[in-house]
C-alpha cells in the first residue's frame, strides 16, 4: 500500500530519438508526501517540477510536451502524474547497431555505502515500499532485436529487486519491481545491501542491442 507504479509506452525512431507517454500512480506515503509538497503550489508549471526532476536524473536532451497532475485534492483516490516527453539521441549508435536502455526512467540504486569508512550504524529506510516500472518501446522500422539484458532476481530478505526484458514482435518490454520489506538493515548485513545496490546499478545501465533487419 506504499509505492509508485509507473507505466510508459514509447516509440523509438531510426535516428535514436524517443518519445511517448507515461502514467505514474502513487499510493500510501508516496502519495501523501507528494500531495504535501504540492498543496501550496498554484502554478501548473511548478506542479510538474517533480516530473522535470525525474526526467533530468535519467535523461538528457529531453523535452516535456504535456504533463498533468491527477487527484491532487481527491485524497481518497490514488495520486498520479500523466506526462509525455521527447528525448533526442536516446539510442546510441555502435556501427550499424543501436544500443537502447530498456530502463527508461527512475533509479533505485544508492551510493551511500560506497565509502572507505566502515559502517557504524544500521541503515534505516523511510518505510516499507513496493515500486514497479513497466516500459514498452516500439522499435523503429528496419530494426530488430539482436540481444537483450539478462533478467535479474535478487532477494536479500530485507529488500528485493527483480527485472526482465522481453521482446514481443516489434516491441521491447521492460518490467521491474523494487521492494523494501524491513525498515532497518544491521551493520552486519551492510555488505549485502551494497551488493544489492550494485546489482540494481548494473541493471539500470544495461542496454538492448538492435540490428538492421536482414533484407
Amino acid at each position: 500500500m506504499n509505492g509508485i507504479q509507473r507505466k510508459g509506452k514509447l516509440v523509438l525512431d531510426a535516428a535514436g530519438n524517443l518519445k511517448g507517454d507515461v502514467n505514474e500512480v502513487r499510493v500510501g506515503d508516496r502519495a501523501w508526501s507528494q500531495r504535501w509538497a504540492l498543496h501550496t503550489v498554484t502554478k501548473d508549471s511548478d506542479r510538474i517540477k517533480p516530473i522535470e526532476s525525474l526526467l533530468a536524473s535519467s535523461l538528457s536532451n529531453f523535452r516535456i510536451t504535456k504533463a498533468s497532475v491527477t487527484n491532487l485534492a481527491l485524497t481518497d483516490l490514488p495520486f498520479g502524474f500523466d506526462y509525455s516527453f521527447q528525448v533526442e539521441n536516446y539510442a546510441k549508435n555502435a556501427g550499424n547497431l543501436l544500443l537502447v536502455r530498456p530502463r527508461v526512467l527512475g533509479s533505485k540504486t544508492r551510493s551511500l555505502l560506497e565509502t572507505k569508512e566502515a559502517r557504524k550504524f544500521p541503515i534505516e529506510f523511510e518505510g516499507p515500499v513496493h515500486d514497479s516500472d513497466a516500459f514498452e518501446i516500439v522499435l523503429p522500422p528496419g530494426y530488430e532485436v539482436d540481444d537483450v539484458p539478462p533478467p535479474v532476481d535478487a532477494d536479500f530478505g530485507f529488500a528485493s529487486y527483480h527485472s526482465k526484458t522481453e521482446v514481443k514482435g516489434n516491441v521491447i518490454g521492460y518490467t521491474r519491481s523494487f521492494e523494501v520489506k524491513e525498515l532497518s538493515v544491521p551493520v552486519s548485513r551492510a555488505e549485502e545491501l551494497k551488493k544489492l545496490y550494485r546489482i540494481i546499478a548494473s541493471d539500470e545501465r544495461n542496454t538492448a542491442v538492435l540490428k538492421p533487419t536482414a533484407k
